[in-house]
């Protein structure tokens, strides 16, 4: 009984989940409606547009992370511990998860046509080209992954689905998380959000399919970003989308 009360309790809401929330969408609201005034702001700071921009996000995943650690690190203890029982399990699994990931993207790709540069891709190949990968690696491949993956899946279907049923849930988490990456001046286009989609279609299995593993989605969502991270780096400026 202790066992399963304790479980109970790590998926109920609590005030630092909606204090994450509330910050996610404040913050996202303020920099679409004041996105030039926080600009000009950065820039009179650091001067180097890409150096602001980096700070803009840094200061957006910082103040999310905050709450979603203190939120989430019971869980994620837990889900690391569980994880440490087979290792061999999690190595093997992520990297083909991400192939998984790959196959599924371009088969969407395919099937809604030519894929659409995202702003939101665009804003990371800028910054890539202009800020050193031990400022970018920290943002996107460590707190930026554990900011979505907490939202997206421990918040959207770990605890959401004690009151609506799970693969409603899941559904709701594929097309938020789709969605808040490539709403911009482009709009829902479908072929900017098809690979967004197939990389949220399989971030939801392997989260329900480990007993949601928060830590299990967490490394794949890693290690894609990493992945993108190294071949963005690798491949030289001029050959890069624009």
């Amino acid at each position: 009984m202790g066992t399963v009360t304790s479980k109970a309790r790590l998926y109920r809401f609590t005030a630092l989940d909606a204090l994450a929330v509330a910050a996610y969408l404040g913050f996202t609201i303020y920099f679409t409606v004041s996105g030039e005034t926080v600009e000009r702001l950065m820039l009179q700071l650091f001067h180097d547009p890409a150096t602001a921009s980096y700070a803009v996000n840094a200061l957006f995943y910082a103040g999310v992370g905050i709450f979603a650690i203190a939120s989430a690190w019971r869980v994620a203890g837990r889900d690391l511990r569980i994880l440490g029982t087979r290792p061999w399990f999690t190595l093997g699994m992520v990297p083909l998860a991400i192939v998984v990931m790959l196959i599924l993207t371009a088969i969407l790709v395919a099937a809604f046509g030519t894929a659409a540069t995202s702003e939101n891709q665009l804003g990371i190949q800028g910054l890539l080209q202009h800020v050193p990968a031990w400022l970018m690696v920290p943002l996107l491949v460590l707190l930026g992954p554990f900011v979505e993956e907490y939202l997206f899946r421990h918040l959207l279907i770990g605890k959401l689905s004690g009151y609506v049923n799970i693969w409603v849930c899941c559904i709701i988490s594929v097309l938020v998380f789709a969605s808040i990456h490539v709403i911009g001046r482009e709009g829902l286009v479908l072929s900017a959000l098809a690979p967004y989609l197939g990389m949220a279609v399989v971030l939801v299995a392997v989260y329900v399919w480990t007993g949601k593993n928060l830590m299990f989605s967490y490394f794949v969502h890693a290690a894609k970003n990493l992945m993108a991270v190294v071949l963005i780096y690798a491949v030289p400026p001029e050959l890069l989308p624009t």
